[in-house]
């Protein structure tokens, strides 16, 4: 935490295979205003190793966050707090905002993952390409890069080691990094909990391609659109303002993302893709701002600030720029 006197709290939530490690500079620039607050979600960095129940979606998380706000006070006599979330943060933000009305001054999502979860979707209103969500859940992941994460592999020998995958995905390449930080943040991706209960998550065999669907366990499964529709959000009871912050170049949040199985199958990387009439890309951005195109015709306020030539990380890859997006809109909620 970094505390300024008196100050109103900001809380950053991380995202998947990373650690609050990953807002260390940004709480040393935003921290200077705000008093920031970045836990460790469940299983990763060095929290509790506590099992991950995928049927509840992202509630887990959310009740986890809440619960340490209540409990550090900061919520007390009816306070706000702004709340950021990056990829799968900005998925437990919504959930937050769904399930705490009144708590948010505003909220920021960094690169959020779609409302309709993550995989296996076909439109602009999350409809699933299969009855059982097959191509979603624990078994999408690399089995390499889970191997590699469990070994604790610091290396950067090919395109499944985690060091790779930081500077290949999480960044637009060239990912340049200050001295230090990327050791740092490899490090914090390799602190997370591996195993059905974490990351990625269990898994069934489904006769649908690419041939598993989701378990009920595990990060991976959480962020399945079988357990997780986000799309609540559009009709919260409270409406706190929203930054909506992308980079145009984004590999992981995309609707052409290289982690999602659609487009992978698309570009031949997966056999037996069913083609797109089945099994097309999921469009996860067009996904997001329907959602938020609908909490704004409610009655809310949201502001979609696209940076060119960024990928999935704005604050680390433009932290000038997305720093001064985010103060905007925190100082203008007060």
């Amino acid at each position: 935490m970094v505390r300024p006197a008196g100050a109103p709290v900001l809380v950053l939530v991380h995202g998947n295979v990373s650690s609050a490690r990953f807002f260390a500079e940004t709480m040393a620039v935003l921290g200077e205003r705000w008093r920031c607050v970045a836990p460790d979600l469940r299983g990763f960095g060095r929290s509790q190793r506590a099992p991950v129940d995928a049927r509840r979606g992202v509630r887990d998380f959310s009740d986890d966050l809440h619960a340490l706000l209540t409990e550090a006070g900061l919520l007390a006599g009816g306070g706000r707090v702004h709340l950021l979330g990056w990829s799968l943060g900005g998925g437990v933000a919504l959930q937050y905002a769904i399930d705490h009305p009144g708590t948010l001054a505003s909220l920021v999502a960094e690169s959020p993952m779609s409302p309709f979860g993550f995989g296996g979707t076909r439109d602009l209103a999350g409809t699933p390409c299969w009855p059982d969500y097959a191509g979603s859940g624990g078994g999408t992941a690399s089995p390499e890069m889970v191997r590699r994460i469990a070994a604790g592999d610091r290396t950067g020998d090919d395109l499944a080691s985690p060091r790779r995958v930081l500077l290949n995905l999480y960044g637009k390449p060239p990912f340049p990094l200050p001295p230090g930080v990327e050791d740092a943040l490899v490090d914090g991706m390799l602190e997370m909990a591996i195993g059905d209960g974490n990351y990625p998550g269990d898994q069934v065999a489904s006769a649908n391609w690419p041939g598993t669907a989701p378990g009920e366990s595990g990060v991976n499964n959480a962020i399945s659109p079988k357990y997780c529709d986000l799309s609540g959000f559009a009709d919260a009871a409270d409406r706190p303002d929203v930054l909506w912050i992308r980079g145009d170049e984004d590999q992981i949040v995309s609707d052409t993302s290289l982690v999602d199985l659609g487009h992978l199958g698309a570009l031949g990387v997966v056999p037996g893709w069913p083609g797109p009439g089945v099994f097309p890309a999921q469009p996860m951005v067009g996904q997001v701002r329907a959602v938020l195109d609908r909490y704004q015709a409610g009655g809310g306020r949201y502001t979609e600030h696209v940076l060119a030539g960024c990928g999935h990380s704005p604050r680390l890859e433009r932290p000038g720029e997305c720093a001064a997006a985010v103060t905007e809109v925190l100082s203008r909620a007060g």
